[in-house]
């Protein structure tokens, strides 16, 4: 049962930061406007491909790049709540990395900013890069690293799924709708960012004092 809570956690988790629709809407500012349904799910592949890959090397990286530069697991976790609270008030207020957007339109083909920007760092950014970090080092066996890779990859396939038919949610739900739920997502990172804020204070207290 709790293995089940951890997975559920995780995934509600994954998918507020990733914010699918959030980013689609972001995707499709910075490709073309008369991009075709062929190219925009060349692009939910790359992307997609580009994010589980991302997770991976965090997955098994992490842990070096803590003991690397001395970062004890709960002062992670207080700073990971830190920038997971910045990242939902600025979903809560309605902006979005789409600002500095307007001027990444170049001659690049579409297809090649499917890894760089919108796979990393717009869909993969700290955010994730912190979370996957914290939940790895809350697992204690085989079983919870398997529903963490789970969740993840889940939320991976959801996200090429909505990217993919972006074009079609666009005009179902229009700017508002988007705006709506990403801001509902910020509220629900905001949570567990605080969350992940306090749980790492105590567990310092009680290491420092």
């Amino acid at each position: 049962m709790e293995i089940f809570q951890n997975f559920l956690q995780q995934s509600i988790t994954f998918f507020a930061i990733i914010d699918p629709i959030g980013i689609s809407a972001i995707a499709l500012s910075i490709l073309s406007p008369n991009i075709s349904k062929t190219q925009i799910s060349i692009i939910a592949r790359k992307t997609s491909i580009t994010i589980i890959v991302a997770f991976f090397v965090v997955l098994i990286s992490g842990d070096l790049v803590l003991k690397l530069f001395g970062i004890g697991e709960d002062s992670l976790q207080v700073m990971g709540g830190l920038v997971l609270l910045l990242m939902a008030l600025t979903m809560v207020r309605g902006s979005s990395s789409s600002e500095a957007q307007d001027d990444t339109r170049s001659s690049k083909k579409d297809e090649e900013m499917a890894v760089i920007p919108i796979g990393i760092p717009i869909t993969f950014g700290a955010g994730l890069f912190t979370t996957i970090i914290i939940f790895k080092n809350q697992v204690e066996n085989s079983i919870e690293l398997f529903t963490l890779v789970l969740a993840f990859c889940i939320n991976a396939f959801l996200f090429y799924l909505v990217l993919r038919n972006s074009v079609y949610i666009k005009k179902y739900l229009g700017v508002t709708g988007q705006n709506v739920v990403t801001k509902l997502m910020g509220l629900i990172v905001g949570a567990l960012a605080i969350q992940f804020i306090v749980s790492g204070i105590i567990h310092l207290s009680k290491t420092y004092i």
